[in-house]
């Protein structure tokens, strides 16, 4: 590969995996602001578990490129980011409202083709109320959070993305959000007087 592809393979890379990196660095400020540790070994496996996932949605994108038009694969890619933004909006806009009234159930499911998805507060992921993110509770949390990954992987893949790039850098970089989220939020709350969670 030439020098300029490699740089441009390797800024592509680093891009889209800092974009599904904020969800890790949010949920873990999240934490960290509700005094909610997150050690090494459940941030390693946060990374690894989003890492894997997104391995996989990168893996069946590039199996699937070869046998899809161009036109329908950058349409393809648009609608998968689209819905995404859209689903997050909607999670978000619920996710306040449950906030806002103190009274209604802090869970909030509701299920899709026999699938049932649970909406609740980022504090709530520490179910023993140890103040400590078990492994368990790591691995469930990042299945949550790799679900962007799924999207986004395969639409990359579609796109010829370098997926060796792409996984060393979710591997890396994912570590670092988890790490980083959790330490900062932990200072801000000391710092400051009022309530993060929300962020």
């Amino acid at each position: 590969m030439p020098l300029n592809g490699l740089f441009y393979a390797v800024l592509e890379a680093l891009l889209l995996v800092v974009a599904l990196s904020m969800d890790a660095f949010v949920a873990s400020f999240a934490y960290g602001a509700q005094r909610i540790k997150i050690p090494f070994s459940s941030a390693a496996i946060i990374s690894v578990i989003c890492t894997a996932m997104l391995a996989v949605s990168l893996l069946a994108g590039a199996l699937l490129r070869p046998f899809l038009p161009q036109g329908l694969t950058r349409g393809l890619c648009f609608a998968l980011l689209f819905l995404l933004g859209v689903a997050k909006l909607c999670d978000s806009a619920i996710k306040t409202l449950i906030r806002r009234h103190k009274r209604m159930h802090r869970q909030v499911s509701f299920s899709v083709f026999s699938l049932k998805f649970i909406l609740a507060d980022p504090e709530k992921a520490d179910r023993d109320g140890s103040r400590v993110l078990s492994p368990a509770e790591a691995a469930s949390l990042a299945v949550a959070l790799s679900l962007d990954g799924l999207a986004v992987g395969f639409g990359a893949a579609l796109m010829q993305v370098n997926v060796l790039i792409v996984m060393l850098f979710s591997l890396a970089v994912g570590m670092l959000a988890v790490r980083l989220g959790g330490k900062i939020g932990n200072r801000a709350a000391q710092k400051l007087s009022f309530d993060l969670s929300w962020f």
